[in-house]
């Protein structure tokens, strides 16, 4: 019998996406022949793993773990929201996040590699991938490690918050994780928004006063002055702040009070946050039927 080294393995592995252990069986079976070992995985596995790993996963959930003073937040995609329901799709992201929380790995490629009942975390992943025929995919986590609370809040299974916060009353933390679900915030404080997102507001608002001032001038009226229109575009981008900061919002259970006077009041400090929303910033695939059905047909006339 030849023997089936781990190169080969590996080797195999990459061809067909299947779990480790799987490859190596295939690999035994056909006794070292990596044609062979192919055709057993495509058998036994349909080709699914494979197959799936070039399709767009768009779909998915979030999920949170906390133990004590350490949690995780992860994304975890798949291509169809009926999926994304599925009982060992969801058990596969909360084994995810706890891995993360325990074992701090460097990156998705650190977490695919973490030991589990013997195996990877990628080998459960892509065995899932065979079974279910979706691909699956680990997009992104946030690990916390603090010295003060951490807080989470999970809107249905789409929107996941951890909250690393200092204070006495634990449904502070609650709230502030509910509140930062509901409104967004992309920062904690007007100074910690990205330089690029504020530049965008500024042009905004510059293209806005343009239209303006030409609505103006077609309408035979006298456009504003450059003071009053640069006063606009300021006021503009600091109203944007104020909408997109954490401390600057209004409290979703308080709209007579602010975040930041909410805080005050309950003596608490919020150090960091992290928001997901699945698939945020992913191009879903879109088909075109009548497309595709015009495709078709002209394909069949040649």
């Amino acid at each position: 019998m030849a023997a089936i080294t781990a190169a080969m393995v590996g080797e195999l592995r990459a061809k067909t996406d299947a779990p480790m252990m799987e490859c190596k069986k295939a690999l035994t079976e056909a006794d070292g022949d990596m044609g062979r070992a192919e055709e057993i995985l495509r058998v036994k596995l349909g080709g699914k793993a494979s197959k799936a790993s070039a399709r767009i996963t768009a779909e998915g959930v979030v999920a949170t773990y906390i133990s004590g003073n350490v949690g995780a937040i992860v994304e975890v995609n798949s291509e169809t929201d009926f999926v994304a329901k599925n009982e060992e799709f969801l058990a596969m992201v909360n084994l995810a996040a706890k891995l993360v929380a325990e074992n701090n790995p460097a990156d998705v490629a650190a977490l695919a590699a973490l030991p589990h009942d013997g195996k990877t975390f990628d080998d459960v992943r892509t065995a899932l991938i065979g079974k279910i025929g979706e691909n699956m995919t680990v997009r992104r986590f946030q690990r916390f490690e603090t010295t003060g609370k951490l807080a989470s809040y999970l809107h249905g299974t789409r929107i996941g918050v951890i909250v690393d916060f200092e204070g006495a009353d634990e449904q502070v933390g609650k709230d502030l994780a509910m509140h930062i679900a509901a409104m967004k915030p992309v920062a904690l404080s007007s100074e910690q928004v990205p330089a690029e997102m504020i530049e965008k507001e500024r042009s905004v608002a510059e293209l806005k006063a343009k239209e303006d001032a030409e609505k103006a001038v077609a309408e035979g009226k006298q456009p504003q002055s450059e003071e009053i229109v640069a006063k606009r575009i300021d006021g503009s981008v600091q109203k944007y702040l104020k909408e997109v900061s954490l401390l600057n919002q209004a409290f979703v259970k308080n709209d007579k009070q602010s975040i930041e006077q909410y805080l005050k009041a309950s003596n608490t400090t919020v150090k960091a946050f992290t928001m997901y929303v699945v698939g945020e910033g992913i191009e879903k695939k879109v088909d075109d039927f009548a497309a595709e059905v015009a495709a078709q047909m002209a394909a069949n006339k040649q």
